[in-house]
């Protein structure tokens, strides 16, 4: 398709050019006539009459969404059509956990800012621990991967010409534990991943800090983290002060960090957790319902700190709307921070986060929030990739400029601007949606990855599989994969690895329990198979899968992280070998027994017969052994 630009010095059409591949046109001196012109109020108009068009928009932002609806509907064949939009919100857009080990390349980078313009997104939040530079601490984001000052600037140029602000968003007290681990940083740790307030030193490091990370950005906003700091004052600084408050540690620190922000002209925000936490009667319940805000209390706060409620976890409109009105009562209505679940799983949990974000929406509009962002989290090395979260990211752009959102309108923007079908997207979570998981449970569970990554010969979560048949949804989950795969998109490639997934589940989820069982009914012939024919073929499998996850990881990442993966496979296939010369040493009569194998299978979780899912870990080395991966002390 072929379009034809008209516009009165607005400086919009190499932008838009940048765009012909995504939106599947060519801009040239011929084609559909589209005249673009600047409009007095926020509002956006297309219109496509008479063989021509016009868009009128609001923002600069607004323009890329604009000519994207319109090329949509051209494309439906619609003889004519009349749009009309205006934002429901000031802020909206990702947060991209850049942290857990993957960094996007800067091109890949580009490619999801391209999307996100598209969408209609005005913003971006760069969730960076250490992965950024700062020159006078040479370890922090030492061989992560970290950004360079000159990539981050690349970044926000690019962004900036399609009218998306990029945020940085750090951590300026706990969360430090990848640079507080070296010797270098001992004297600025309190305990293994806060920082110790109240000295010097830590100050000057975090004006270093925060300078570089606003550098290369135009946004004069920043995040400065401060959430979870659990263990704040209990290390260090406990043997150098003795026992102070963490609310006073807190907001003395608070201070100090908000006058390095005030000098650099900074508008800032932190998570707000920490703060209703130490609200609360226990000190300790996160987000509490019964959590009442005393008059005194929102003296701890300085008044130019925008709170940010970040929450995920529910799927009742009320509950987020009570917790909107507790922030409120600290005297302004919050950022807020919803999610979708692409986090500690190879799985996104579409039929979680849909619910949780639809009702985290609607309450936001109903409270009056004016900023909103939805964050994607990384996890434990972060098996999983942002495209997969793209579904979820378009329900948060739609609900930017509708006060309902339409189903059939969301999923046919979401196959317009990422090319690929919502129905292709959903599949992703049947990864997570086994045999055992219960529909609409809204408990957090993980299967794809703790069924990957445990240990057949230990079988840690094979209590939980008794019963289930988990190998043929797994073996049908894959050929629903490739009947959905298509080269023809561009995004086709991040299927490949939940495909491959399905296959060495399909063999692998339930071969523990197989072998268990083999081995107490004595079944040689079983046994025999499983050594000799099962396990050779799993190995193989698990190559092939990770293969295809190197190559997904290498197109969309820095290759910083990536060993932390080899590793993982390695395990896998090393612990596999040596189940096979164990039960081959038991089957020749070597071995009078298989210690791993006489042991009492146990349930990993407590309380399982309560859960609507099938069981849950947070940490990889906690799914590979329940023996001693790695000894440190939690304070130290």
């Amino acid at each position: 398709m072929k379009i034809s630009l008209i516009e009165n010095g607005l400086n919009i059409v190499e932008s838009l050019k940048v765009l012909e591949e995504d939106l599947g046109v060519t801009f040239s001196q011929s084609g559909v006539p589209l005249t673009i012109t600047k409009s007095k109020n926020k509002e956006t108009t297309i219109r496509y009459e008479n063989g021509k068009g016009s868009i009128e928009y609001g923002e600069t932002y607004h323009v890329y969404r604009a000519v994207g609806l319109f090329v949509q509907h051209l494309t439906e064949k619609e003889e004519g059509f009349f749009i009309q939009e205006s934002p429901l919100f000031d802020t909206v857009g990702p947060m991209f956990d850049l942290s857990r080990n993957v960094v996007m390349r800067v091109d890949e980078f580009k490619r999801m800012i391209r999307k996100l313009a598209l969408m209609g997104f005005n913003s971006a939040m760069l969730y960076m621990e250490d992965t950024f530079e700062i020159k006078a601490y040479p370890y922090f984001g030492y061989l992560r991967g970290r950004y360079t000052e000159q990539e981050l600037k690349e970044l926000d140029d690019y962004a900036y010409q399609f009218g998306i602000e990029l945020i940085p968003c750090i951590q300026t007290l706990a969360h430090l534990d990848e640079f507080l681990k070296w010797e270098e940083a001992a004297h600025l740790k309190d305990t293994r991943g806060v920082l110790l307030t109240g000295e010097d030193v830590t100050y000057d490091f975090l004006e270093k800090l925060i300078t570089a990370a606003t550098k290369p950005f135009r946004s004069q906003r920043i995040h400065i983290g401060m959430d979870e700091a659990e263990d704040l004052g209990r290390g260090h600084y406990l043997n150098q002060h003795g026992y102070t408050s963490r609310l006073e540690i807190m907001t003395e620190h608070l201070e100090k960090v908000t006058a390095i922000t005030k000098a650099l002209d900074l508008d800032v925000m932190m998570w707000s957790d920490m703060f209703i936490k130490l609200a609360s009667e226990s000190g300790d319940n996160q987000y509490d319902l019964s959590t009442e805000i005393s008059e005194d209390f929102k003296e701890n706060i300085p008044k130019e700190v925008d709170l940010v409620y970040w929450d995920y976890y529910h799927v009742e409109k009320e509950h987020y709307q009570t917790l909107i009105q507790k922030h409120k009562q600290l005297g302004r209505t919050p950022v807020v921070a919803g999610g979708i679940w692409v986090w500690n799983t190879f799985a996104t949990k579409y039929d979680f986060s849909l619910k949780a974000s639809e009702a985290l929406l609607q309450a936001s509009k109903e409270e009056g929030v004016k900023d909103v962002f939805v964050t994607l989290w990384g996890d434990d090395g972060f098996e999983n990739n942002f495209y997969s979260a793209m579904l979820g990211l378009q329900l948060f752009a739609e609900h930017h400029y509708n006060q309902v959102v339409s189903q059939e309108d969301w999923y046919k923007r979401t196959k317009f601007c990422t090319g690929i079908s919502a129905e292709k997207y959903l599949l992703l979570a049947e990864l997570d949606l086994v045999p055992g998981v219960e529909e609409g449970g809204i408990d957090q569970t993980n299967p794809s990855k703790f069924l990957l990554w445990q240990d057949v010969l230990l079988g840690v979560f094979d209590k939980h599989l008794e019963g289930l048949d988990l190998s043929t949804h797994y073996e049908e989950l894959e050929e629903k994969i490739k009947q959905h795969r298509s080269s023809d998109e561009a995004l086709d490639f991040i299927w490949d690895v939940p495909e491959k997934v399905s296959a060495v589940l399909a063999k692998k989820a339930m071969l523990g329990v197989r072998l268990k069982k083999a081995y107490d009914e004595k079944d040689l012939s079983v046994l025999k198979t499983i050594a000799n024919q099962v396990i050779p073929e799993l190995i193989e499998k698990v190559s092939t899968l990770k293969a295809s996850h190197k190559k997904q990881w290498y197109t969309l990442n820095k290759p910083f992280g990536w060993e932390v993966m080899d590793i993982r496979y390695g395990g896998v296939v090393a612990r596999l070998e040596t189940a096979i010369e164990r039960v081959n040493d038991y089957l020749t009569g070597t071995l009078p027994f298989i210690d791993e194998l006489e042991q009492e299978r146990l349930p990993f979780n407590a309380n399982l017969d309560k859960q609507t899912g099938i069981g849950w870990s947070t940490y990889y080395y906690r799914m590979a052994s329940p023996n001693v991966f790695f000894h440190v002390l939690q304070i130290y």
